[in-house]
């Protein structure tokens, strides 16, 4: 599976970005799909996911309240708003399918098919 992601950029803090992951002629839906971000000298950092077995959603503390998850099977694409962005949002964002369809979590083992990294900056 060949993921497409976009919707990187230099954005100030407070703003708002919008993401997305697709993957074209990829039956999509029923995936577990992860979103991660990695900071400069940072792990990579599970931030919200789908499971592919029931839809529920999960989000890290750290985006809880500010990042949604959205999906559009018709379209094979998922999507990442990212609102009242602050300066510790910044890294480079990726998606990826998880290897199993039963529940998503924030360990990147569990993912496979990863999109190319996207950078964020949140800067004034």
């Amino acid at each position: 599976v060949q993921l497409q992601a976009s919707g990187g950029g230099l954005v100030q803090p407070g703003g708002s970005l919008r993401f997305s992951c697709a993957a074209p002629g990829y039956p999509f839906g029923r995936d577990t799909i992860g979103w991660f971000r990695q900071a400069p000298g940072k792990e990579r950092e599970g931030i919200s996911c789908i499971s592919g077995i029931n839809g529920r959603k999960q989000y890290a503390d750290s985006v809880k309240g500010r990042f949604t998850f959205s999906k559009d099977n018709a379209m094979n694409t998922v999507f990442l708003q990212m609102n009242s962005l602050v300066v510790d949002d910044t890294a480079v964002y990726y998606c990826a399918t998880g290897k199993t369809r039963f529940g998503c979590s924030f360990v990147p083992s569990d993912y496979e098919n990863w999109g190319r990294g996207t950078q964020v900056t949140v800067s004034s």
